[in-house]
């Protein structure tokens, strides 16, 4: 009897040992998976630090005093520098969005810390809802280029920059317009941008650029208070009703009549023609006279 039980026993313990044995090989295991993914290189880390030395020198800048030099010769100096002490950082008043005309965020990523690329945007949202922010929003990021709207014509110095990896081809996935919902809530009330301030890439630059493309819900976004939209029961348009000057009120550079009303259409009419038709300027009207 008494072996019986020293066999169990034996065996118990043996069991034991072999799953502490094998419970110390997971656990080392684990051990060197953490040491590797600790110690692997961050794909951007070098990109990172060129960003922060940037955002340093312009701290620097920023923070130092006017220089105290005549700006002609007949300008005087003063006896002592006197700083105002009511200031604030300048604010975004526009968020430009686009699509990223890529195949993949990861190529749009590199895309952005390429000194030779010279372009940027102060955020990047993936189809799968990941949102990068890879510039402070009251940096100038180099996403509008030669544009304009209404009266602003250096529009990379007053917005921030929305970049959707999309290839301009296909539908929005749901993940990334919620993630692009959430974020222009936060700016919004953030910074008090203008609901009409909610604009594309294809708005201020129409002989340029089609971003983001027809596909794009602006219909939803202007109902969550991100842009204009038209009502479905309208007016009727008076005979002398001038299309041309309602694009260019409601904000459109006309100084290409065909560019601009086709970036209108692709906005508010998922079109891409460049004829205005009577559906055409029932909309264009009806935005006039609700907003302007």
């Amino acid at each position: 009897m008494g072996d019986i039980y020293g066999d169990q026993f034996s065996i118990i313990i043996s069991l034991y040992f072999s799953a502490l044995t094998q419970y110390m090989r997971n656990s080392v295991l684990l051990l060197f998976v953490f040491i590797f993914i600790a110690c692997s290189t961050h794909p951007y880390k070098s990109t990172n630090k060129v960003y922060k030395q940037k955002v340093k020198a312009y701290a620097k800048e920023i923070a130092a005093l006017p220089k105290e030099n005549p700006f002609s010769d007949s300008a005087l100096l003063p006896p002592y520098w006197v700083g105002t002490t009511n200031f604030n950082l300048r604010k975004p008043t526009f968020v430009i969005i686009h699509h990223t005309a890529q195949n993949s965020c990861d190529q749009t990523l590199k895309t952005f810390t390429l000194p030779r690329t010279s372009v940027s945007a102060h955020y990047v949202i993936c189809k799968s809802g990941v949102l990068h922010h890879m510039l402070n929003d009251y940096l100038r990021a180099w996403h509008g280029g030669v544009g304009k709207w209404g009266n602003q014509t250096d529009i990379n110095s007053v917005s921030i920059g929305i970049e959707l990896d999309n290839n301009g081809f296909e539908p929005f996935d749901s993940l990334q317009i919620n993630s692009l919902l959430s974020l222009l809530d936060r700016l919004k009330k953030q910074y008090a941008i203008p609901s009409a301030n909610f604009i594309g890439h294809g708005d201020i630059a129409p002989t340029r650029k089609n971003d983001p493309n027809y596909r794009f819900p602006w219909k939803l976004l202007a109902e969550k208070g991100f842009g204009l939209w038209y009502d479905e029961n309208r007016e009727p348009v008076p005979t002398n009703f001038n299309h041309i000057q309602a694009l260019r009120i409601i904000g459109y550079d006309v100084k290409d009549t065909s560019a601009a009303i086709q970036s209108f259409k692709r906005h508010f009419l998922q079109d891409t023609t460049k004829r205005i038709n009577d559906l055409d300027k029932s909309v264009l009207y009806n935005l006039q006279k609700k907003y302007y």
